[in-house]
C-alpha cells in the first residue's frame, strides 16, 4: 500500500549516488543547476533530459484512476490537513522553482527560477524568476507570489509535514521583483533542495473583493491558480475530474519541460474499491494502473484483452532505492514499549508463506535496494556516531546488519520463530493463562488492533498472521474504516498498528526522516512520526544526515540511523520490490527507456520528472479506441 498522506512534505525522492566523495555545489554564483553532490550531467544549454522524446506529439485523453485509498474528494486545496484534495493538482498544476532530473541523484534544474544562487557559507539561496512565467490566468510569477507560497506552507494553517520541512528557513526576502532570497537557519543541502521543490502558487489565489486574503486553511472550494501545463475543467461530485492542456502553457519549450504533458486531457476517475477498480481497468475505463498486489497481478491481470494484444503487461527494473513497508507499532501505547514484545511480533510474521509467488522481497532496511542500507558490520564513521549512545542503544546495533526472520530455511523455521517469541513474552512478563489467553501480571490480555482503510485487500495476509498470534495467546482484532476517518486517527496517533510504505528514492531526503523519527515531531499531532520514536541517537544522527558535505559522511549517517530503527524493532518489516508492474492499454508510445529514477506511483505529490509514465508518455497514431 502507498498512502499519500505520508509523502506529501516534498516528493523529493532522490536515489542511488557514487561511492566516492564528489566536489562541493557551485556556491556564490548564478548557476541553472545544482548538484548535491558532483556536478549537473547537462550543461547550460542543453535541449531536454535524455529520457524524454522532444519531439513526441500532443493529443489524446488519459484516464487514470483513484492512486491510492482516497475514493472521493472534497477540496481543492492540496496543502492543509482537513479533507481530501483530488489526485493530480501537483503533478499537472503546481510547479516549483527548480526540477529533478530523472536520470542522475538528487539534481535540481531551475523552472520557475531561471537561475539559483547558494551563498558561500550555505546561508542563503536566491532563485532568480524566469521572465516569462505565467500564472494559468496570464499574471506573471513574481517574487511576491514566491513569498507568499512561502509564507503559507511555512505557516500554522498548513498540515504540519510542510511547516516542519520548511522549519530551516528563516524569512524570504524579496530582492526585486523577479529575485527572492531565503535566508536559512539550517545551513544543509536538504534545506537547498527543499526550497527548490517549494510549490507556488498566485497571490491571488483565496484573494477576497476587498483584498485581504481568506485564512489558509479556509481555502477548500476556489481552483488553484498556478502555472503548471494544465488547468481543471471539469470537477464533478468528488468522484471525477479533468483536466485540460493550457494551450498557452509559458514553460512549454524550456529544456526541462520538452517533450512531456502530451495528453491534451487527463480524467480520475474515483472507485471504491480495488477490486471494482480491476475490473474498470478490464473494461477500458482508464488507461494504465500500477499493481501493488502480486496475487491480483498474477491472478486478474490475465484474459482475452492480454491474448489479444490490447492491454499489456510491464515489468520494469527500477535503480531506485526502495523504503521500508512494515506494520508501524505505536510506542505510545503502553504494550509496545517494552522491546522484547516488539521483537517477539516481528518473529510471527510469516513472510516466506505470504510471498507464494517469490516476486517481493522481504525488507530488512529503511534504505532497501541502495547503498545506503546499513552493511553486514558498522565502519569507522558510523561507530563515530553510535558510540557515544551505546548505552541507550541495543547491543545488536553496534554488532551485524538487522535481518528479518526467516520461515522458509526448513520445515520447522516457522516453529522456532515462535518458541522464540514465546520465550521473549515470558521474560517480558507476558505467560499463557488457563483460559489459553496470554496475560501480563496484572491480568491483562495481549490484544491489538491493526488499523486500514476500508479497500485495502489484506485479508488473507492479516489472516494468516492472526493465526501464528494466536498459537501464542495473542488476540489481534482488524478496525477497517474509511479512508478520511483513517487519516484523522493516524493524525491523532489513534491507533495501535497499522501498515505504511515509504517511497522510493534516489537520495534519501533527511528531512522525511526528521519528519518521521525526529523527536520533535513525535508530540506534533499530523507528524509524521506515527511511531512515537524519542531517541536521542536518532536525533544526533538525523542531524548528521542534514549537516553532511560529502557522500561518505552521509552514507555513514544513513547507514547509523538503519542501524539503530530496525534493531529497535519500532514495526515489523514486511516487504519491496526492485521492479514496477504495470498494467496498460496498447495505446501508447514512449521514450525508448525509462530513466534510473523514476515511479510510476501517482499519488499527487510525486515530481513530474519522476511520474513517467504520465508525464513523458504520448498516445501513437494507430491506437484503436476503446470503450470509456
Amino acid at each position: 500500500m502507498r498512502l499519500w498522506f505520508f509523502k506529501f512534505i516534498v516528493a523529493l525522492a532522490w536515489g542511488m549516488m557514487s561511492v566516492l566523495a564528489a566536489p562541493a555545489m557551485a556556491q556564490g554564483v548564478w548557476v541553472h543547476a545544482i548538484a548535491a553532490f558532483g556536478q549537473p550531467k547537462y550543461g547550460a544549454g542543453f535541449n531536454h533530459f535524455d529520457y524524454l522524446f522532444p519531439q513526441a506529439p500532443k493529443g489524446g485523453t488519459l484516464y487514470l484512476s483513484n492512486p491510492d485509498q482516497r475514493t472521493s474528494f472534497d477540496k481543492f486545496n492540496y496543502f492543509t490537513v482537513k479533507g481530501n484534495a483530488p489526485a493530480g493538482i501537483a503533478i499537472f498544476m503546481l510547479e516549483p522553482l527548480a526540477v529533478l532530473s530523472a536520470d542522475e541523484p538528487q539534481t535540481m534544474y531551475g523552472l520557475l527560477a531561471q537561475a539559483m544562487q547558494v551563498a558561500p557559507d550555505k546561508s542563503s539561496i536566491s532563485f532568480r524568476l524566469h521572465p516569462a512565467a505565467r500564472f494559468s490566468n496570464g499574471d506573471p510569477v513574481l517574487a511576491e507570489d514566491v513569498k507568499y507560497s512561502f509564507d503559507m506552507l511555512s505557516g500554522k494553517l498548513v498540515a504540519p509535514a510542510w511547516a516542519t520541512a520548511l522549519a530551516g528557513v528563516k524569512q524570504a526576502v524579496i530582492v526585486n521583483e523577479r529575485t527572492i532570497r531565503f535566508e536559512l537557519i539550517d545551513r544543509t543541502t536538504d534545506t537547498l533542495f527543499t526550497l527548490g521543490s517549494l510549490r507556488i502558487f498566485s497571490h491571488k489565489w483565496g484573494l477576497k473583493p476587498d483584498g485581504a486574503h481568506q485564512a489558509f486553511d479556509e481555502i477548500v472550494s476556489e481552483y488553484p491558480l498556478t502555472s503548471g501545463a494544465y488547468t481543471i475543467d471539469v470537477a464533478d461530485s468528488g468522484r471525477r475530474i479533468e483536466f485540460k492542456r493550457n494551450p498557452a502553457y509559458w514553460a512549454k519549450d524550456l529544456a526541462v519541460r520538452r517533450g512531456q504533458f502530451n495528453f491534451d486531457r487527463v480524467v480520475y476517475r474515483y472507485y471504491q474499491d480495488e477490486d471494482v477498480s480491476t475490473e474498470a481497468f478490464k473494461a477500458g475505463e482508464f488507461d494504465i494502473v500500477k499493481v501493488y498486489a502480486v496475487g491480483i497481478w498474477m491472478r486478474r491481470h490475465r484474459g482475452r484483452q492480454w491474448d489479444d494484444g490490447r492491454i499489456v503487461n510491464r515489468v520494469i527494473p527500477l535503480g531506485t532505492g526502495q523504503g521500508l513497508q512494515s506494520f508501524l507499532l505505536n510506542l505510545r501505547r503502553p504494550l509496545f514499549q517494552d522491546t522484547r514484545v516488539r521483537q517477539a511480533l516481528g518473529l510471527t510474521y510469516d513472510f516466506e508463506t505470504m510471498n507464494r509467488y517469490r516476486m517481493l522481497k522481504r525488507a530488512s532496511s529503511l534504505f532497501n535496494n541502495s547503498e545506503f542500507a546499513a552493511p553486514e558490520l558498522p565502519g569507522p564513521g558510523e561507530l563515530k556516531l553510535l558510540e557515544p549512545f551505546r548505552a541507550e542503544l541495543p547491543a545488536e546495533v553496534f554488532g551485524p546488519a538487522y535481518v528479518a526472520p526467516r520461515t522458509d530455511s526448513d520445515v520447522h523455521a516457522l516453529r522456532r520463530n515462535l518458541l522464540q517469541a514465546r520465550d521473549l513474552l515470558a521474560a517480558a512478563g507476558w505467560k499463557l493463562a488457563a483460559d489459553g489467553v496470554l496475560r501480563n501480571g496484572q491480568g491483562a490480555a495481549f490484544e491489538f488492533e491493526n488499523l486500514s482503510p476500508s479497500g485495502q485487500d489484506n485479508e488473507a495476509r492479516m489472516n494468516a498472521w492472526r493465526r501464528n498470534l494466536e498459537k501464542l495467546g495473542i488476540v489481534m482484532k482488524d478496525r477497517k474504516v474509511d479512508f478520511a476517518l483513517y487519516s484523522r486517527r493516524l493524525e491523532e496517533f489513534d491507533f495501535d498498528m497499522t501498515l505504511i510504505a515509504t517511497g522510493s528514492f534516489t537520495l534519501p531526503l533527511a528531512a522525511d526522516y526528521v519528519s518521521s523519527f525526529g523527536s520533535k515531531a513525535a508530540d506534533e499531532k499530523g507528524s509524521n512520526n506515527l511511531r512515537g520514536v524519542k531517541s536521542p541517537a536518532v536525533d544526533r544522527v538525523l542531524q548528521a544526515m542534514s549537516s553532511a558535505n560529502n557522500i561518505a559522511d552521509f552514507r555513514d549517517a544513513c547507514r547509523a540511523l538503519d542501524r539503530i530503527v530496525m534493531w529497535n524493532h519500532w514495526q515489523v518489516p514486511e516487504l519491496y520490490s526492485d521492479q514496477e508492474l504495470i498494467s496498460h492499454w496498447n495505446k501508447f508510445d514512449m521514450p525508448p527507456a525509462p530513466p534510473k529514477y523514476f515511479s510510476t506511483d501517482v499519488p499527487f505529490d510525486v515530481d513530474p520528472q519522476l511520474a513517467w509514465p504520465l508525464t513523458a508518455w504520448w498516445i501513437k497514431a494507430s491506437a484503436a479506441p476503446h470503450q470509456k
